[in-house]
């Protein structure tokens, strides 16, 4: 889709703009995000075309379309949603008609934006005090998108949702209700397509009101995961088998398969997940339980997957503890599907490990998935967790799936890097 042209000039201006190339599962409040700096928007139209990644948004005024056109066509950088480009023209329809409730069209469901905090800054049992003074609250589901810190308020009708946006758009949350740290935070209303949240469980990030015996995720509950005090005095992260590893400076590719290949050294690891956050590359990493996920964190912080400084990791721990994944795809995999392929085999202890490889504290370990066929990555028997840094191993034989040759610093040809620094 690169080498398309984002936009194209010939065609006459229109208020509805067509976007092409969204994330095919694009929802309303993430398209009404990309476009609402321009302009207000009166209508969309999601989901659509045969690969559900195209979409149709209206303005209120031909000049806010035209802006938001010359704005993209001038930037050096593209419209983006999740990463990925956004293809932007003109439509050839001058208004968008039959389509569902737009941020405009007063629905049960509210889109709250709370500008100048972080996720964690307001909990939801604050989000659930402010928004109950207008009626009962069935819902709330909390997230982070480009946008900054949102809330999906759900009420039994509209116009209980009505009253509280009229009231509290524009308006900040009390301050004695917010941290020290948080002087102010202006709340940004408008109404969502959505008629009932979908809430599997009860969360910080997630709460119904109206089902008293949902289960409960007693390691995600606002306090439960108490901060621990470590012998220097300072806070202790709360523990968790899933990590959170962050990717600096990929010059190389990190896919599936490396972070199984680097990862399965200090255990077995049921599910991996990539996804792509505030222009980086993260990754979750599942282990069966804390003790091992501890083990990976503290050997894996701050080294390199490949040598040269390649594809640094940064590790922390995931308030995740069971991940919901696709069981093989190229962003995700559970090794704990039975019968899931290749991909799907059971780790066992005792297979040989490859003669080339690199090394932890003198255990040899097979560097490329590919190097072991259909199985696994699997550590030496009897192999002991490594407490020390990882030394830098020698350069691996050739793994041209794991990525490009970066242009400068890179290893000789035909050499690769090796996995850590």
């Amino acid at each position: 889709m690169s080498s398309q042209p984002q936009f194209r000039y010939t065609q006459t201006p229109s208020k509805v703009l067509h976007l092409r190339n969204l994330p095919w599962e694009c929802t309303e409040e993430e398209l009404i995000e990309l476009c609402k700096p321009f302009g207000r928007i009166v209508n969309t139209m999601c989901n659509v075309g045969a690969n559900r990644n195209q979409a149709f948004v209206e303005f209120a005024d031909l000049n806010q379309a035209i802006s938001m056109v010359s704005y993209y066509a001038s930037s050096s950088e593209p419209a983006q949603v999740r990463g990925k480009t956004v293809y932007i023209q003109y439509s050839n329809r001058q208004e968008i008609v039959n389509n569902k409730s737009s941020g405009d069209v007063a629905g049960n469901v509210l889109l709250v934006t709370i500008e100048g905090v972080e996720a964690g800054d307001v909990s939801i049992d604050v989000i659930h005090l402010v928004f109950s003074a207008f009626g009962f609250v069935h819902k709330i589901a909390t997230f982070e998108k480009a946008a900054g810190f949102q809330a999906l308020i759900q009420y039994s009708d509209a116009d209980t949702a009505l009253n509280a946006r009229n009231a509290l758009d524009g308006r900040s949350i009390p301050r004695y209700l917010l941290p020290a740290h948080i002087s102010s935070c202006h709340l940004r209303i408008s109404f969502s397509a959505h008629k009932d949240l979908n809430i599997k469980f009860q969360s910080h990030r997630s709460r119904d009101y109206t089902n008293p015996y949902l289960p409960v995720n007693s390691s995600a509950i606002e306090g439960t995961l108490q901060p621990t005090v470590g012998p220097d005095g300072k806070k202790k992260e709360p523990e968790s088998n899933v990590l959170l590893a962050s990717i600096e400076n990929m010059q190389y590719a990190v896919t599936v398969d490396v972070l199984h290949t680097v990862f399965s050294a200090f255990g077995y690891v049921q599910k991996i997940a990539i996804f792509e956050k505030n222009g980086g590359t993260q990754a979750l990493i599942q282990y069966p339980d804390i003790t091992t996920a501890a083990v990976a964190k503290e050997s894996l912080e701050g080294h390199c997957i490949y040598d040269g400084g390649y594809c640094k990791l940064h590790l922390s721990y995931s308030r995740h503890t069971d991940l919901n994944v696709k069981a093989y795809s190229d962003r995700s995999r559970d090794y704990t599907v039975p019968d899931g392929g290749q991909f799907g085999v059971p780790q066992a202890p005792g297979l040989s490990t490859s003669t080339t490889g690199w090394q932890v504290n003198g255990h040899n370990f097979s560097a490329a998935p590919s190097a072991v066929s259909s199985q696994p990555f699997l550590p030496s028997s009897g192999l002991q967790y490594p407490t020390e840094p990882i030394a830098t191993s020698p350069a691996l034989p050739q793994m041209p799936q794991y990525g490009l040759r970066p242009t400068g610093g890179s290893p000789s040809a035909g050499q690769p890097p090796a996995y850590y620094s």
